[in-house]
């Protein structure tokens, strides 16, 4: 069965998963971005790659690049030897 939420399709168990536990993923995020926030500091010549492997190694927080790239995007968190693209 798909439960219906505002325009959006979760199945029920998504729905009961999240309604036990709803902030579990934000706060996970926000500790997450916190110790990226610190690695950067540290050294702003590191790219969301760099700061993946820190955070995995140095810390001991296991994240997929994916997340770590999406959140360190969503906070601003770039490399000082990045270029913007495009005009």
């Amino acid at each position: 069965m798909v439960v219906t939420l505002s325009g959006a399709r979760f199945s029920k168990q998504a729905v009961y998963k999240w309604r036990a536990n709803p902030v579990q993923r934000e706060w996970s995020d926000a500790y997450l971005v916190d110790a990226a926030r610190t690695i950067h500091h540290d050294d702003p010549v590191f790219g969301y790659r760099f700061i993946c492997d820190e955070l995995a190694h140095e810390h001991g927080i296991p994240a997929i690049e994916n997340r770590v790239q999406r959140l360190c995007s969503s906070h601003g968190i770039y490399s000082a030897l990045a270029r913007k693209r495009g005009r």
